[in-house]
């Protein structure tokens, strides 16, 4: 049995601004077990603090991480793998050869960053579908990039699912449809094989790129473990000492009310 412990260090949020592009607001896991202390997906700049914060709270440093496993090559999900210099990162072959080779351009890439990783000898290309750490299976699931993996935990009675932005929330599991896809039909194909692995046990945990932990009940339907905490503090008045809380929870529940 593995018997990993897996914790959500970071609550992925279903959202984007209008206005400002994509929050990069994606979900960072821990795992520990057999020897390792492992974050699967590190997320964006503006996650730092945060995430710091929860390492604390585990008792945990950066040089306690040993390995990074990486979803896939977009800034929100990569970026914060160079905070951990003693880690081995784990990265789909296929992503990262398709990374590299993309000029600088208007999407989620982060060039430089995916330039040293192409370099550093840190890094552990994954073939998928693999085994590629106890208990830790990968498997390919293209369409949102090309190079995509969904990771699957065997711990025992019940497994761990990750899906990163294959689908990144409920809405993209239940309707198929992917926002922000490179190719819409492997997408759909990508959510069937994740759709296969959330079925194989009555109990599986399936952790998403942007949205809350799911199970399946018993009409095949995700249901929700935990709840939101999202919110933004704002400052529309001219005294720094005055800010005003906008809860994003409460925008989700008038936008449910009027459908």
């Amino acid at each position: 049995m593995a018997n990993y412990q897996v914790d959500v260090l970071i609550q992925g949020f279903p959202g984007r601004s209008i206005c400002h592009g994509g929050l990069g607001w994606s979900t960072v896991s821990l795992i520990r077990g057999q020897g390792r202390t492992i974050l699967l997906d590190v997320g964006a700049f503006g996650m730092r603090g945060p995430l710091k914060k929860r390492l604390h709270e585990f008792g945990l440093e950066p040089k306690d991480i040993t390995d990074v496993i990486l979803t896939h090559a977009h800034y929100d999900h990569m970026v914060n793998y160079i905070l951990f210099p003693q880690a081995t990162i784990w990265i789909g072959d296929t992503e990262l050869t398709w990374a590299a080779k993309q000029a600088p351009g208007f999407n989620p890439l982060p060039e430089l960053y995916v330039q040293q990783l192409n370099q550093s000898a840190h890094v552990r290309r994954i073939q998928a579908p693999s085994e590629f750490l106890p208990f830790l299976h990968c498997f390919l699931v293209p369409g949102h990039t090309p190079g995509h993996l969904l990771f699957v935990l065997d711990n025992g009675a019940s497994d761990v699912i990750f899906t990163g932005d294959a689908a990144k929330n409920r809405a993209e599991l239940m309707s198929k449809k992917v926002i922000d896809t490179a190719n819409v039909s492997e997408s759909a194909d990508s959510i069937d094989l994740i759709f296969e692995k959330w079925r194989s046990k009555p109990k599986n945990i399936l952790i998403p790129g942007h949205d809350l932990s799911m199970q399946l009940d018993e009409n095949d339907c995700p249901v929700y473990l935990g709840k939101r905490a999202d919110s933004l503090m704002v400052w529309f008045s001219e005294k720094i000492e005055s800010s005003g809380l906008i809860d994003l929870n409460v925008a989700q529940s008038m936008s449910q009310d009027n459908h």
